[in-house]
């Protein structure tokens, strides 16, 4: 895949979220395994599934926005940095939900 083509739900993730996903492909999609290797409860991991679903689902309807589509189309230009565009991304959807 590009460095250009990662979707945009991928990128909206934190370092331990992609960790989190790795390790659950990794581990076939079992919360038994997952639950053993961050050393916590069943119920931990499915409520940090839950959340992490939860953020995926967030993102897609936010990209579908023309402002965010405009500032990854910044990034993926070179014309700013994906943190910066990560950074104003947030910012903006902070402030539509009113947080």
């Amino acid at each position: 895949m590009d460095a250009n083509n990662v979707p945009a739900w991928i990128l909206s993730l934190e370092e331990e979220d992609v960790e989190f996903v790795k390790n659950f492909v990794l581990n076939s999609g079992s919360l038994k395994e997952i639950a053993k290797i961050y050393e916590v409860s069943y119920p931990t991991v499915r409520i940090r599934l839950d959340r992490l679903i939860e953020k995926i689902k967030l993102n897609d309807a936010a990209d579908n926005e023309e402002f965010i589509k405009f500032i990854k189309q910044l990034s993926i230009d070179d014309r700013i940095n994906l943190e910066e565009a990560k950074l104003i991304i947030e910012k903006y959807k902070k402030e539509r939900s009113g947080k």
